[in-house]
Formats: C-alpha cells, sequence, structure tokens
C-alpha cells in the first residue's frame, strides 16, 4: 500500500505466541524497542487453544478418575457425572487468568501490542491494517495450525482439537485418527469422562516419537483402561450421518463412532504472509534457518513451529529469548535440539529428554540401559501408578536418555534434563541425595542401578 505511514523499532515480532511473546519480553528487558503484532489473542496457540486449555481437560478427568476409584483409598465418594459446563468454566477461567497476567506483563514492559494480520511488504517490514512497522531486526514467529489429511474435510462430527475443547457435552463414542501426543492426550481425557475410544494410528506405536519401551507401557496402561487402538493400518475415509460417523481403515476394517477427532499433527502457519516474495527460504511451508535461528535474509530471523523440529511451546519460548539475546549482541549459546524434554500429559504421562535407545545404538554402537520400575517407589505406591525411569548411557560415559512412563512422572523431566544437557555420568547423579519418599526417588534409584550399586531394584 503506497504511501502508508511507518513506525520504526529495534525489533519487529509477527506473531504473539510462546516464541513471539518470549522474544518481545526479553527484547524489551535488554533495553530494545519492540512492537508484538498478533492477529489474534496474545498467547497464542498455547495459551488458548493448545497447551494450557487441554491441561486443564487432564486435570480434571485426573479428578474424575480419583472420585471413581475413591473406594480402593478408603474414601467413600462416587462419581456422579461430568459436567461440561463446569468443566469448560474450570478451564476457560485459567486461561482468562493466565491471559490477563501476560497483557499486564507486556504492557509493563512497554512493548507495542499491535492487534491485526501482520504481512510481509518488505524485507523486514510488517504491515497491518495500512500501518507499517519497520525493524532493524525481525523475528517471524506464526506458529502452526490444525493439519488434516488430503482429501479429508473438518465439519461437523470430524474436528480437529480447536472444535474438540469446545464441546458441551462428552460424546458416547469417539474414533481419534493419530496416536502422537494430542490424539493421546484428547483419547485419555473422554476416557475418563466416560466415553468409548478408538485411537487410529498408521505407525506402529502409539507416541511413535518416543522411545519403543515408553511407547510399548502407555499401550498396556491404555489396554487396561478400556481404550482401544489400531496400529499400522492407515486411514482410507469416513462418512459422516446424523447419528455419528463411520471411519473406514485400508484394511478394511470400520469403526462407528459419535465424532471423530483429526489429530494428525500441526503445519506451519506461514501462506500468504509475505515470506517468499521477501526471499524467505522455505521448505513446505517451514520456514528455514541456521542454528542461531537467522534466515537468509539478513536481518530476519524464525521461532517456534514454524521452523524445523519438535513443535513444542517451549522450544518456541527458548528460541524466543535466544534470538531476543542474539539480536542485542549477547552471543548466546546455541539451543540443542536434543536437549530438550518433551511429555505427554495422558495417563500415564510420557516423559523423556535425549535420544531413545535406538536412536542411542545407532550413534553411539555401545550404550548401556537400566530401567528402574515404579514398583520399587514408595510414592508411586501410595498414588497407585505403574510404570518406570529408563536410562539410556554412552559405554562408559554420560547419559544421553531419559524416558520414564507413569502418573505426573511430568514433575520429574526438569532434573532429567540437567542430566542430559549436562552430560552427566551416573556417578554424579547417585552420589546426589533425592527426597523420600517422592517420586523424584526413582530417577535416583535408576542412577544407582547405573553405577552399579542398585538397592531398591535387581541388577
Amino acid at each position: 500500500m503506497a504511501g502508508a505511514a511507518e513506525q520504526e523499532y529495534d525489533v519487529v515480532i509477527l506473531g504473539g505466541g510462546s516464541g513471539g511473546y518470549a522474544a518481545a519480553l526479553r527484547s524489551a528487558e535488554l533495553g530494545l524497542s519492540v512492537a508484538l503484532v498478533e492477529k489474534d489473542l496474545l498467547g497464542g496457540t498455547c495459551l488458548h487453544r493448545g497447551c494450557i486449555p487441554t491441561k486443564a481437560l487432564l486435570h480434571a478427568a485426573e479428578v474424575a478418575d480419583t472420585a471413581r476409584e475413591a473406594e480402593s483409598f478408603g474414601v467413600r465418594a462416587s462419581l456422579e457425572s461430568i459436567d461440561m459446563a463446569g468443566v469448560n468454566k474450570y478451564k476457560d477461567g485459567v486461561v482468562a487468568r493466565l491471559y490477563k497476567g501476560l497483557q499486564g506483563l507486556v504492557k509493563s514492559r512497554k512493548v507495542e501490542l499491535v492487534s491485526g494480520a501482520g504481512r510481509l511488504v518488505g524485507k523486514r517490514t510488517v504491515e497491518v491494517d495500512g500501518q507499517r512497522y519497520t525493524g532493524t531486526s525481525l523475528v517471524l514467529a506464526t506458529g502452526s495450525y490444525s493439519r488434516t489429511l488430503p482429501g479429508l474435510e473438518i465439519g461437523g462430527r470430524v474436528m480437529t482439537s480447536e472444535q474438540a475443547l469446545q464441546l458441551d457435552s462428552v460424546p458416547k463414542s469417539v474414533v481419534v485418527l493419530g496416536g502422537g501426543v494430542i490424539g493421546v492426550e484428547f483419547a485419555s481425557v473422554w476416557r475418563s469422562f466416560g466415553a468409548d475410544v478408538t485411537i487410529v494410528e498408521a505407525l506402529p506405536h502409539l507416541v511413535p516419537l518416543e522411545d519403543e519401551a515408553a511407547s510399548k507401557a502407555l499401550e498396556r496402561a491404555f489396554r487396561k483402561r478400556g481404550i482401544t487402538f489400531s496400529l499400522g493400518v492407515r486411514f482410507a475415509g469416513v462418512e459422516q450421518s446424523d447419528a455419528g460417523v463411520v471411519v473406514k481403515l485400508e484394511n478394511g476394517k470400520s469403526f462407528e463412532a459419535e465424532i471423530m477427532l483429526v489429530a494428525v499433527g500441526r503445519g506451519p502457519s506461514t501462506a500468504g504472509l509475505g515470506y517468499e516474495e521477501q526471499g524467505i527460504t522455505m521448505d513446505r511451508g517451514f520456514v528455514l534457518t541456521d542454528e542461531r535461528l537467522r534466515t537468509n535474509v539478513d536481518g530476519v530471523y524464525a521461532v517456534g513451529d514454524i521452523v524445523p523440529g519438535l513443535q513444542l511451546a517451549h522450544r518456541g519460548f527458548q528460541q524466543g529469548i535466544f534470538v531476543a539475546e542474539e539480536i542485542a549482541g549477547l552471543a548466546p549459546a546455541p539451543i540443542d535440539e536434543l536437549g530438550i524434554p518433551k511429555v505427554t500429559y495422558s495417563e500415564p504421562e510420557v516423559a523423556s529428554v535425549g535420544l531413545t535407545e535406538a536412536k542411542a545404538r545407532e550413534k553411539y554402537g555401545d550404550v548401556e540401559v537400566v530401567e528402574y520400575n515404579l514398583g520399587g517407589n514408595g510414592k508411586s505406591q501410595i498414588l497407585g501408578t505403574t510404570g518406570f525411569v529408563k536410562l539410556v548411557r554412552q559405554k562408559d560415559g554420560p547419559v544421553v536418555g531419559v524416558h520414564m512412563v507413569g502418573s505426573r512422572m511430568s514433575e520429574q523431566v526438569g532434573e532429567a534434563q540437567l542430566i542430559v544437557n549436562w552430560e552427566a555420568f551416573p556417578e554424579d547423579v547417585a552420589a546426589l541425595v533425592h527426597t523420600h519418599p517422592t517420586q523424584n526417588e526413582a530417577v535416583g534409584e535408576a542412577f544407582l542401578a547405573l553405577a552399579g550399586k542398585p538397592l531398591h531394584s535387581h541388577s
């Protein structure tokens, strides 16, 4: 748009999700002038349609399971029903409080929040509603959207996680297409809420990016919970009617349900934003960067889900901080993608960091592996959970992978990522004191075993 008014900043950021707002807050903290452009709500997918609302649902699901199983703990309680209006009120309340806090934080740091759809119209210039914002540096942080499969239309009884989060009743039956993190988490919620759930996954295992032992443990736990799944067979099609859906697989099998959730991953939100026109190198919609998150265009960086790699809010958040420090000349150490922890917040939880056993064997040849069963952990017995902590180390070298399955194991991944990222040896960790009785002790016990001195486990 010729003659558009123009404002100049040290940093212009396109996208206000985890990566974008982290870059904005850290840049402002470092004394840089910042314009943050967001077409929807500050906080992005993670806060409004992803991590936070889904984890609120998962907590409500845990409360339902606790009530249902109360008698096994000697408490006389019963689960009357799931009030989805009440669950949604709780979920939306959590999101609203965090959103208000984030808005206040951005305002207090004197970040210029620009509401509207931005588009690149110059190498480092974003236009929003006829107003132009030019940065000495530009950060692309436009996030991702729920993918579907070619020819599979979303609508009616076929939905993505975005529509699933808004349901005002619990479906009696669901087919979940995709056994990755999103599919598994929704399957877990709906089962806890009383639905019949079937997962369809084309790969041989649920959560296929995890260590095979963790995938198998999750599958065993899901079978026990009454969640059914079809693995290693591709989806062929779905038919909708007033009564529900019929989902067909390539092997001729079919499943009937009230609704189908499409959870086949997320794609980069980059179409129509002017990236290609400004000469930015792309690959299938993703923005390519070097290890310092620089694109091929001078002064332009990219962070979060649009950069190939794990699509995780905490990855985008850390990348946002990194880029702000890079722009400010602090020369931060590049982020090691292998050191980023992953969690699936189902029941049971799957948490991991570093290499799987298979990948470690591929890379190092000779590795040592220890699996500590939660059966020997007092707090896990109190909670009534099963699972394990599995450690993978390079032969006579540092620990390169930690894999955990069990209720609340997400809370143990913090120590696990310190161990892997600081290349700790088993002897280093075995000498540390782990509080009794906690599930954290299971991490300590696994390291005692790996260091050659198992106590509450069989060598």
